[in-house]
């Protein structure tokens, strides 16, 4: 939750930092209070879904998806997944204790080029220390 202490805010992209290397470093994990976009390979990555599955369509796997409390809403027009968050706004994958992320290694692509390539504002940072 945004802390009326800090300057930065997740959900305000004018007062975030410009990105450099290390700023993840010692991080609160801001990025991972946003909402996170993932595709149906995503989903594969992360062991959601098939690629049977997602041949067939995606309907089914976002109604799975949803009842089991993973992804908040499917897109059918863009065809883009958002991921369930906690009640903080916490993406559902992001340690609670750690604020590290419990899928790293198959993260969606949105994490993976947040925040140089992708984010509402690429190249900067909602980055505040812990």
């Amino acid at each position: 939750m945004f802390n009326a202490n800090s300057k930065t805010d997740p959900a305000r992209p004018s007062t975030w930092k410009k990105y450099k290397k290390g700023m993840c470093d010692g991080c609160w994990s801001g990025c991972c209070t946003l909402p996170v976009e993932a595709s149906v390979n995503d989903l594969i990555r992360l062991g959601l879904a098939s690629k049977d599955e997602a041949a067939m369509s995606l309907k089914p796997i976002a109604k799975r998806l949803i009842k089991d409390r993973i992804i908040q809403k499917f897109d059918a027009k863009s065809q883009l997944f958002v991921l369930a968050q906690r009640a903080g706004r916490d993406c559902i994958y992001l340690h609670e204790k750690t604020r590290l992320c419990t899928v790293y290694e198959k993260r969606p692509s949105v994490c993976r080029g947040f925040p140089t390539e992708l984010g509402p504002k690429p190249g900067y940072c909602p980055e505040r220390r812990k």
